[in-house]
């Protein structure tokens, strides 16, 4: 029997039980297949949503709004120069200002706190975009693209995430100690400047869920020891967007020895996939790329081009999937 979300806020996969976690991939999986096939499934006509964006975006945008449509939904953007929330306004009474004109709202920004208390003063279904401390719904994507390569049953598979613990590394630690998938944390351990690690409340919790789903945990600054026997490389960007341009010296000095090559993913398992939440500096064909290139030297970042290119590569798949799993959430929860 379906599981019942309906009304339930999407901020962050910790309030979601495994089960509901699996409805929500089977859900994306079923709307894949119907995109697909042209079968059209506009369940939540007439309902409107409202996009709210502090930090702009092409995945996230585009997923919402194409996912929304799809359903029949009718979709608001605002950008981070169209809303007066926290300007002129408090997050309380934007919440409740939207809650009463639209059915769902979207928040993608900065803390975990606004979106809380969006959702807390919203009075309709509140969904996570991305914020400094998770990215619930590309964790989804991950793991339904893992799901296409290697089956449904994750548990026992690993993924190692190589760089520095963020949004995606959070979300993604999350999900794998829900379902059983061994997760791995490669890069610099050290108590240097600039570096991150996962805060102890998470670590703790996870920890947790992991040894009631049968997964393993863990954390290496030594690449042989990480990527033994790992199905999914994970990178992300060293730097986010948001962040201070004056990092990128200390952040390339820092996570350099952790970009993933060739080599390191020849040392992974045979069938290894290559993941990554976008966008993704492989080479110097963006603004910011060519800059990095002047100043230091460095024409490629977290990955090498040439394993971003090759055929072990999933980034694109994960980009469509971020649309169906997104599309899943809210009708869950609208529905």
């Amino acid at each position: 029997m379906p599981l019942n979300l309906s009304g339930k806020y999407f901020l962050t996969l910790l309030d979601f039980s495994p089960e509901e976690i699996r409805y929500l991939l089977d859900l994306s999986r079923d709307f894949k297949n119907m995109k697909r096939a042209g079968v059209p499934h506009r369940y939540l006509e007439g309902k409107n949503i409202v996009l709210l964006f502090e930090k702009t975006s092409t995945r996230t945008r585009c997923a919402f709004e194409v996912g929304a449509m799809d359903l029949g939904m009718g979709v608001t953007y605002l950008d981070p120069g169209s809303s007066q929330m926290g300007k002129k306004e408090s997050i309380e009474d934007t919440a409740r200002v939207l809650g009463r004109m639209y059915d769902g709202i979207e928040y993608r920004g900065f803390e975990q706190s606004v979106v809380e208390d969006l959702a807390e003063n919203a009075g309709v279904p509140v969904w996570n975009g991305l914020t400094a401390q998770f990215h619930p719904t590309q964790a989804l994507a991950d793991v339904l693209t893992m799901q296409e390569e290697f089956g449904p049953d994750l548990r026992g598979r690993k993924l190692a995430f190589f760089g520095q613990v963020g949004n995606t590394a959070s979300s993604l630690l999350v999900i794998c100690a829900k379902l059983g998938i061994d997760f791995v944390q490669v890069g610099p351990q050290a108590d240097v400047p600039g570096n991150r690690t996962y805060r102890p409340e998470l670590w703790e919790a996870c920890q947790k869920l992991a040894a009631i789903s049968g997964a393993t945990l863990s954390v290496t600054d030594d690449i042989d020891e990480g990527i033994r026997g790992v199905d999914a490389v994970y990178t992300d960007v060293w730097v986010g967007m948001g962040q201070p341009a004056d990092l990128w010296r200390d952040r390339i000095a820092l996570l350099e020895p952790y970009r993933v090559t060739e080599a390191v993913m020849a040392k992974a398992n045979p069938d290894a996939i290559f993941m990554h939440c976008l966008p993704s500096f492989h080479d110097t064909n963006t603004t910011i790329g060519a800059e990095i290139a002047e100043q230091f030297g460095v024409t490629e970042m977290e990955v090498e081009d040439v394993v971003f290119e090759s055929d072990a590569s999933r980034v694109f798949q994960e980009a469509e999937n971020r649309m169906h799993t997104i599309k899943a959430v809210m009708y869950a929860t609208l529905r």
